[in-house]
């Protein structure tokens, strides 16, 4: 197959195009094995076009993974219930977006977690990573100060939270939450013993998470 010839485009239009491009490859070939000489013959560039703006694949992957950040951050956000919800509730609404963006986005999110290109560390250190990790940091001070949350090492919380999240989000991907396996409502189940974990013994005495087939339900996680 011969390579597209190499096309006109407006200043500043050349990064966003093989962004976009490369996010499109990501989403239809469910995986990153694409090289940036297809990236630049699908988007109608020349081969060495996509160089102008990174300098190899890695480069280029970095930034697509930066971007998953970027709308996974917004998705929690957008999700966040108004302050007048209980905290037990704006936890487990929060969880859920975060499952349902990377059940709705696998590939990007694979790659997000990915240390195939050996940036796996540094990526999620960048500032645009770790303000999701902020939204979950919030959450947890506020139940801190409210009195909802245990006082214990903010840090050590945070990790559990997100342990049991990602590791939901990829067996949810992998199609392994089987309601023969994991009962009918798993994520249900499992942040009902996150919460369970992190609450103050008040926090406990409350009514218990409402079941996600109830009204008001963000998704309901039952995978096969």
């Amino acid at each position: 197959m011969q390579d597209a010839p190499n096309r006109p485009y407006h200043h500043g239009d050349l990064r966003r195009t093989v962004i976009e491009t490369a996010l499109d490859m990501l989403r239809e070939e469910k995986g990153w094995q694409f090289t940036l000489r297809e990236v630049a013959r699908r988007a109608g560039v020349s081969h060495a076009a996509p160089y102008k703006h990174f300098p190899d694949k890695a480069a280029l992957l970095a930034e697509l993974a930066m971007i998953g950040f970027d709308r996974l951050r917004e998705s929690l956000s957008a999700a966040k219930p108004t302050a007048s919800n209980s905290l037990r509730e704006e936890i487990t609404t929060i969880a859920r977006a975060y499952v349902a963006f990377g059940t709705e986005n696998p590939a990007l999110y694979r790659l997000m977690y990915s240390a195939e290109e050996g940036q796996a560390v540094g990526i999620h250190l960048n500032e645009r990573a770790l303000a999701v990790f902020d939204v979950l940091l919030e959450v947890l001070r506020r139940g801190q100060a409210a009195g909802s949350i245990r006082k214990r090492p903010i840090e050590g919380q945070a990790a559990a939270g997100w342990g049991l999240v990602h590791g939901m989000t990829m067996l949810a991907i992998d199609g392994l939450l089987v309601p023969e396996k994991v009962g009918s409502a798993p994520l249900d189940a499992a942040l009902s013993t996150l919460v369970e974990g992190l609450g103050s013994p008040e926090t406990l005495r409350a009514p218990a998470i409402r079941s996600a087939r109830g009204p008001g339900r963000v998704k309901t996680f039952c995978f096969r």
